[in-house]
């Protein structure tokens, strides 16, 4: 096979091989950054007592975390190794403040709700540790399918946990009623440990012991 056959070959690979689902796919579950890797966890205790912040914090990270990979993909040739904390640090700190003033500009009150916690996304594990662990070795398409996939398994793991604490701690989801009323008049009452930090922790621990029995049983 001659070279310039090889090259046109490369030139035609799929965008989305078996190689990029991977990347794509695996931290859904297999290798979540929450459950597995321990990463971001602070906004997980902080911001899932209702699902409709979550939502809104997901997006940010998953944008951010997307974005810087992209850009630090296509400059790391670039990048002094010496240096190269710093220039990660300098290219997601200006992705989350382009996030949060969008944010403020067209969600002040949601915004006002995240607090401080969207600009805390600049020192978040996962942004970072994708940006040295992958896109530093690798292309700009690759480093995007993991910033996204890294971003949407954070997000399933937030979604989760908020949905759980805010319908068991106050009987709603996204404003509507899903513990009926006749319940509360038969003396139900909301769990408030919910809504505080531990409560999330609760619903951590059983989803990581659940992923735990689910791959036992695979390896058997």
């Amino acid at each position: 096979m001659t070279t310039a056959t090889q090259d046109v070959q490369k030139e035609a690979a799929p965008l989305f091989g078996k190689k990029e689902k991977k990347v794509l796919v695996d931290p859904f579950w297999d290798n979540n950054p929450i459950t597995l890797q321990v990463l971001g966890i602070c906004s997980a205790l902080a911001i899932t007592s209702q699902l409709r912040p979550t939502l809104v914090m997901c997006v940010a990270l998953t944008t951010v975390v997307a974005g810087s990979n992209v850009v630090i993909s296509m400059i790391r040739n670039y990048i002094p190794s010496k240096i190269r904390i710093i220039v990660m640090l300098a290219v997601v700190s200006t992705l989350v403040t382009l996030v949060d003033q969008l944010l403020k500009a067209y969600s002040f009150d949601m915004s006002k709700k995240l607090s401080v916690f969207v600009g805390l996304i600049i020192t978040n594990c996962i942004v970072l540790g994708r940006a040295e662990a992958f896109a530093m070795a690798n292309k700009p398409w690759p480093s995007l399918l993991d910033g996204i996939g890294n971003g949407l398994g954070y997000s399933i793991i937030l979604v989760l946990v908020a949905t759980c604490r805010e319908i068991l701690g106050a009987g709603k989801l996204l404003g509507f009623q899903i513990i009926p009323e006749s319940m509360y008049q038969a003396g139900y009452v909301d769990f408030g440990l919910m809504i505080l930090p531990p409560g999330a922790f609760i619903f951590l621990g059983l989803i990581i012991w659940v992923q735990k029995q689910s791959s036992k049983q695979f390896e058997v």
